[in-house]
């Protein structure tokens, strides 16, 4: 006899279905897929019924509508989550096919303690990040001209002072952030040309470095600030670099016999001691930044520095002095984190338009060391910059985006997007919360979960503070 064709096919499914019990490890669900949908009127729902009736006809699929107002109530009832099956309908799903309806597959960011950054985009739950439970809490925050970093920036520093007893360190090469440091009783350091604010190049507090010798740490960072003096000529050569390194060896040596606090000045004053022609030719380049003009960062240290919220404002520096006052800050910057770390102080450090330390080695290998240390004196370091391709062209900038744990990606640029998705594999469809994205959205990149968020802040006091925008200042001035 010939086996029926339907009786053959149910055969053949029943075979698939018992392969897919034993072998694929799958489970077998008694299910029921239920939808609700409301309008206005009665011709606007029926209208809304047929369009979706098609949307499953397309998809194979066929939807059967519940008629009378008993069967509609136990519809309603069926979808509410209290896990009641009023309708007593049921059909067999594997766990494959029942993964697919089930709608919670969004990742949340709620950790205990964390701090506020917006709500998930698709779920609209708050996202509260706790830094101190990742592996390592160093942090970047990206995005083009007006996104909204320097606003989320705030946000943060203004939840981080009202909600723990953290010091904020905040280096501010635009002056942005003076309005919200003085609202919440702040200290501003205003380094320029024509201030009288003074931080010594040369200060060096116990535990300086991770190296483990302080000195060599430090003649690391001189030859940062060297390298910077030369930018149109190569920067330093090996001699140049051997001539550095044994001067600042002398001048701390001076410094523990004679007891005195060094500066660039001694350093200046050493270098003419050489015998090298080279040594000769590195005083003549310090010189304009000791004896000249330019000598803010040759006088001893002249503010006290040892205020909870601190900001350091180079707004006046220059072009040709930011990159250089931005190399100062961050070392004076280690310094209050170890003596915060010996008492035992958590410190958060934002250093914003991060990307110009990295646009020569001697500042890139300076600055991956501060990183290091920043981590391990338990300090949270954040990164700010709208310039992602400065960072990425240099491989200690992109060691560093690719380690950090938390990362916050506002509206990017079509080739800054490409290079993201690159490093921290962003998916396609992830990757349109940060093309064309509104001010304030994006995705937050937290451990190995990537999520899109949306941060808005009702206007008022607080938005007052934070905005940038002309618009809203010129209002706020008038």
């Amino acid at each position: 006899a010939i086996i029926p064709y339907d009786m053959e096919l149910q055969r053949k499914e029943c075979k698939e279905f018992l392969d897919d019990l034993i072998v694929r490890d799958q489970r077998m669900m008694l299910c029921n897929i239920t939808v609700v949908h409301l309008a206005d009127s009665l011709e606007e729902l029926d209208k809304d019924t047929e369009t979706l009736k098609a949307v499953a006809r397309k998809y194979v699929c066929e939807l059967e509508t519940l008629y009378f107002s008993k069967r509609q109530l136990d519809g309603l009832q069926t979808v509410l989550p209290i896990g009641v099956n009023k309708l007593n309908i049921t059909r067999t799903l594997l766990t494959e096919s029942a993964a697919v309806f089930i709608p919670f597959r969004a990742h949340e960011i709620m950790q205990k303690g964390g701090t506020w950054f917006g709500q998930n985009a698709i779920t609209n739950n708050p996202i509260l990040c706790n830094k101190a439970l990742l592996q390592n809490p160093n942090s970047f925050l990206l995005g083009i001209p007006g996104s909204g970093k320097s606003f989320l920036t705030k946000e943060e520093i203004e939840f981080l002072i009202l909600s723990t007893n953290d010091d904020i360190i905040i280096a501010d090469p635009e002056g942005e952030y003076d309005p919200i440091i003085k609202a919440l009783g702040g200290q501003i350091i205003r380094i320029g040309t024509n201030s009288k604010d003074y931080i010594n190049a040369m200060d060096m507090s116990e535990g300086y470095g991770d190296s483990g010798n302080a000195i060599a740490d430090k003649s690391q960072f001189i030859m940062s600030l060297f390298e910077q003096l030369d930018t149109n000529h190569g920067g330093i050569s090996p001699i140049d670099r051997s001539i550095i390194d044994r001067c600042v060896s002398l001048v701390y040596q001076d410094t523990m016999k004679n007891n005195y606090v060094p500066t660039l000045k001694h350093l200046y004053n050493k270098l003419l001691e050489q015998s090298e022609p080279e040594a000769k030719s590195l005083a003549i380049k310090l010189e304009l930044f000791t004896n000249g003009s330019l000598n803010i960062f040759a006088h001893e240290t002249n503010v006290d520095i040892k205020s909870r919220i601190l900001s350091f404002n180079i707004f006046n520096l220059g072009k040709q002095l930011k990159t250089m006052g931005l190399l100062v800050i961050t070392d004076a910057i280690i310094n209050r984190v170890n003596e915060n770390w010996r008492k035992g102080k958590r410190t958060h450090v934002f250093i914003d338009e991060i990307h110009v330390i990295f646009e020569n080695e001697e500042s890139a290998t300076f600055f991956a060391s501060a990183w290091r240390q920043f981590r391990k004196r338990d300090a949270y370091p954040t990164g700010i910059t709208q310039n992602v391709k400065y960072l990425l062209s240099s491989q200690q900038g992109t060691s560093m985006l690719s380690n950090s744990e938390f990362i916050v990606m506002l509206n990017q640029s079509a080739n800054d997007r490409e290079d993201l998705a690159r490093l921290l594999n962003i998916s396609e469809e992830q990757m349109g919360y940060i093309t064309n994205a509104p001010t304030g959205s994006g995705l937050i990149k937290y451990g190995g979960s990537i999520v899109p968020f949306v941060n808005k802040m009702p206007k008022g006091l607080l938005y007052d503070l934070n905005t940038t925008k002309p618009g809203d200042k010129k209002l706020l001035m008038n």
